[in-house]
């Protein structure tokens, strides 16, 4: 893909999907070979409430932090130029931050099996919706309520176990083939 004609986007990709999709580690990358700032979502909220969402989830419960959360999603797409934006798993399914970023921006679900996202989740232990006795079975609750919404994304991507560098070129070629479609070329 290295030879591929650079893209240019005409406004902000933004990057949703469950936890350990790779919308963070792929968005960075991404970013970095369209040439334009990379903005993760969860880091801007833990900077906007100095504190972690783990904390945030404890002190505040999951309602406040889904208000922070469509809070500085709806700023960083109304203020930032062209970039690409990592958000949390349950931003997209917001019917307002939906909405916003149907509007001002292009969505890509990054989509995963159970066993790539559960592999991925439990290398660490900050996951606040993974709190319970059986984190699995809620990744898979979340699946079956997220995905019919995460469908309603501009581009779909599989996301899957292997090298992140083949991950993004799955997305640069499934977003150049988007934008050819949109411009008509």
């Amino acid at each position: 893909m290295a030879d591929a004609p650079p893209i240019t986007l005409p406004k902000p990709l933004v990057l949703v999907g469950l936890m350990g999709a790779g919308k963070s580690a792929v968005g960075r990358r991404l970013a970095a070979r369209l040439n334009v700032p990379f903005i993760d979502a969860d880091s801007e909220i833990e900077a906007a409430a100095g504190c972690s969402i783990e904390e945030i989830f404890a002190r505040h419960g999951e309602p406040a932090f889904r208000d922070g959360e469509r809070r500085v999603v709806a700023r960083i797409l109304e203020t930032e130029p062209v970039h690409v934006l990592a958000t949390g798993g349950g931003a997209f399914i917001d019917p307002d931050t939906r909405a916003l970023i149907r509007e001002r921006s292009i969505s890509l679900w990054l989509r995963a099996e159970l066993d790539v996202l559960f592999e991925r989740v439990s290398r660490r232990s900050h996951r606040p919706l993974l709190k319970t006795a059986d984190p699995r079975a809620k990744l898979a609750e979340l699946m079956a309520q997220r995905y019919p919404i995460y469908a309603e994304g501009d581009i779909i991507v599989d996301s899957s176990a292997g090298p992140i560098g083949v991950m993004v070129d799955r997305v640069i070629a499934a977003l150049a083939t988007y934008l050819s479609k949109e411009t008509g070329d």
